[in-house]
């Protein structure tokens, strides 16, 4: 088996879990707090299932993609246990709810908003 990780190309070494600067999410103040700094810089809110296998993939593949530089402020937000936030940042940033779901809030509004797997093809630095 190690004989045909090598020739394909495999790693026994396991790989390392990339970490963002994530803010949790977890309380509807939050939300005008939010809408504040968009006015200076860029605010992203993750809004993830836990529950959702789907959610998870894409939760890890936005968390391999994400340029832990960039100028913006990440939000997460586990919607099954903050249902209320979810609701909220729905009717304040006019979106329908979907899950998973980023938001990118500037000046005050939702200027941009995805789901599932057009979140990975959403180009973030548009946005900073």
């Amino acid at each position: 088996m190690g004989f045909l990780k090598n020739i394909l190309g495999g790693s026994s070494e396991p790989k390392a879990k990339k970490s963002l600067p994530w803010k949790p999410l977890t309380d509807l103040s939050q939300l005008n707090e939010i809408e504040a700094l968009s006015k200076g810089k860029t605010q992203v809110v993750f809004k993830h299932s836990t529950r959702c296998g789907i959610s998870s993939m894409v939760l890890n593949q936005f968390t391999d993609a994400f340029d832990v530089n960039a100028n913006l402020d990440l939000y997460y937000l586990d919607l099954l246990n903050f249902r209320d936030v979810s609701n909220e940042a729905g009717y304040k940033f006019q979106v329908l709810h979907q899950s998973p779901q980023l938001l990118v809030i500037k000046n005050g509004v939702a200027v941009a908003h995805a789901s599932h797997g057009a979140i990975n093809e959403m180009d973030l630095a548009r946005f900073v």
